[in-house]
């Protein structure tokens, strides 16, 4: 039975995609304090986390809230997507080659003491029985910024929405911990609506590198096309292609947050934090006109404070409404519940 909170032709694709990586363990997955702790392993850990502080500040905060095992485990897991995601930038040499021996070595699951972003993405894949079908998923969403560089309609850019960001979320509940497959299409949602405002908050940064994420048929529909992205045309066509984008990314982010009832409790903070911080780069859209040519959008200190303040509030709600969480068991796989 499909999940009642799939309701387009486009969430039932992404649902199928997800559906085919799913390889679930029938063990309980070892929590990572029971892991061997190797001097490689431990150099590896603060690798991935000077990784995830340089590149994202919104991340780095949300995953402060989880549980040191759990934390460390989660900056692993974002430095191993920032690795792959890098294998697209203009600069590198051999991508292709690259991302195919990439593939090799997460199919592997290797520890490589040479390569410490492999070596921590080794741990946790074992640990927490990570699909590896998601992560390879990622790297198609990658490989797509090789040749792809324009989407026709929104339901293109939704498979390349949840290659990239979908899927990551998707890896993040096998470390969080969920109470059933009923997460999925939530998890789904969510990629799928942080990458749309990663897209819109870098409409000008990857216009100056040839690339344009904005369905070219909704741009028509306004009264848009490239000209007007290459004149960065901040006009009323804009400003209404914009709005229309971002009420889309707030209802999906509304749609997603209900899932948050199926992690684990010491989890759902942390992703109800990501969720509202990025939200607050839209509001930051809205506020200073719709200009996302000259200036990057972000949330200042105080409006992060105020994010948090409102995950936390949400979170709270969910407890109160699940007083019977002690009697739930969560695993980092599959258990009876059907969809």
């Amino acid at each position: 039975m499909v999940s009642q909170s799939i309701q387009s032709t486009w969430e039932q694709r992404l649902f199928a995609l997800a559906q085919d990586a799913l390889c679930f363990s029938s063990e309980k997955v070892r929590p990572l304090a029971e892991m061997e702790k190797t001097q490689a392993l431990r150099i590896a850990n603060r690798v991935c986390e000077t990784i995830t502080a340089r590149n994202s500040r919104s991340f780095y905060l949300a995953t402060s809230l989880l549980p040191r095992e759990k934390r460390t485990a989660m900056r692993s897991l974002y430095a191993f997507c920032r690795t792959a995601d890098n294998l697209a930038d203009d600069n590198i040499q051999q991508p292709e080659i690259q991302l195919r021996q990439l593939r090799q070595d997460i199919r592997g699951r290797r520890q490589n003491a040479a390569d410490a972003v492999l070596t921590a993405w080794a741990d946790i894949s074992q640990c927490y029985q990570i699909p590896v079908c998601y992560a390879e998923q990622l790297l198609d969403g990658v490989e797509s910024d090789l040749v792809e560089r324009r989407y026709h309609t929104f339901e293109d850019l939704s498979v390349y929405c949840y290659n990239v960001a979908s899927t990551v979320g998707l890896m993040s509940m096998y470390i969080t911990g969920f109470l059933s497959q009923k997460a999925v299409p939530y998890a789904i949602k969510l990629g799928v609506a942080l990458q749309l405002t990663n897209i819109l908050r870098d409409v000008g940064e990857d216009w100056s590198i040839g690339r344009l994420y904005l369905p070219v048929e909704e741009l028509r529909a306004f009264g848009l096309d490239e000209e007007d992205i290459a004149a960065k045309a901040l006009d009323e066509r804009w400003r209404e292609f914009m709005r229309f984008q971002i009420a889309r990314a707030r209802r999906l982010y509304a749609e997603a947050l209900p899932g948050i009832a199926l992690l684990h409790p010491d989890g759902r903070f942390a992703v109800a934090a990501a969720a509202t911080l990025y939200q607050g780069i839209l509001d930051d859209i809205e506020r200073h006109d719709y200009d996302v040519f000259s200036r990057r959008a972000y949330v200042n200190r105080g409006l992060k404070l105020k994010a948090l303040l409102r995950a936390f509030g949400y979170t709270q709600m969910i407890r109160l409404h699940m007083l019977e969480d002690q009697d739930y068991d969560y695993y980092y796989q599959e258990k009876k519940y059907g969809l």
